[in-house]
């Protein structure tokens, strides 16, 4: 009898489908793989290319895949948005922490604003512009926003002067990121912003309080 055995011819292998590479990613990690895909488009890129096939696309996924846990462009923006005012209130909290005289304290924040400022630009822009015109329909974003407030007025114990010291911060950065005014991120980067912005923060908060 002839040999029956494969091994007399070359072998081929199948080529993954489409689909494969989503089966890769184990439970639970597509949604973040997704995530990390879109910060990392958005940083380098702009919002503009920032699109659900290009998110597959940067992952390595199929083009269905990101509609599993985005229905929409603008969900995925949302998730983006949130994610960011998770981070930055973290930035705040940790910077509260920080004890010493009034006028240290908002330094400190002000510095750790601008430090988020200065890794997340284009993070920053979507959480607080135009990009998401649809802000009512989701709560969610608008209590993220408002604990960044209370985060702010609760380091300070003054809720009014965490207001007014998150609209300094705020317009600064803003005025920065939109190349209105240079505090030297021209030249040397956004790195500078948070030492630039204590600076300044302890300029318009000098005045002793009574």
């Amino acid at each position: 009898m002839g040999n029956t055995s494969n091994d007399s011819g070359p072998q081929t292998q199948a080529r993954p489908g489409r689909g494969d590479s989503d089966r890769a990613y184990h439970h639970g990690d597509l949604r973040n793989g997704l995530l990390e895909a879109a910060r990392a488009i958005l940083e380098e890129q702009d919002l503009s290319a920032l699109t659900l096939r290009a998110v597959a696309r940067r992952a390595g996924v199929s083009h269905a895949a990101p509609y599993r846990h985005f229905p929409n462009h603008e969900a995925l923006l949302v998730e983006l948005g949130l994610e960011g005012f998770a981070e930055l209130r973290h930035f705040i909290v940790d910077a509260g922490k920080v004890g010493g005289p009034e006028s240290d304290r908002i330094a400190n924040i002000g510095a750790a604003y601008m430090r988020f400022v200065a890794k997340r630009p284009a993070v920053a822009r979507l959480m607080f512009g135009p990009q998401l015109p649809h802000r009512e329909k989701f709560p969610a974003l608008t209590v993220a926003a408002d604990a960044i407030g209370t985060e702010i007025g609760a380091a300070l114990s003054d809720p009014n002067l965490g207001l007014a010291v998150w609209a300094a911060v705020h317009g600064l950065a803003m005025l920065v990121l939109e190349n209105v005014i240079d505090l030297g991120q021209r030249r040397s980067g956004l790195h500078v912003l948070p030492s630039r912005s204590e600076i300044l923060l302890r300029s318009l908060f000098a005045t002793k309080r009574d």
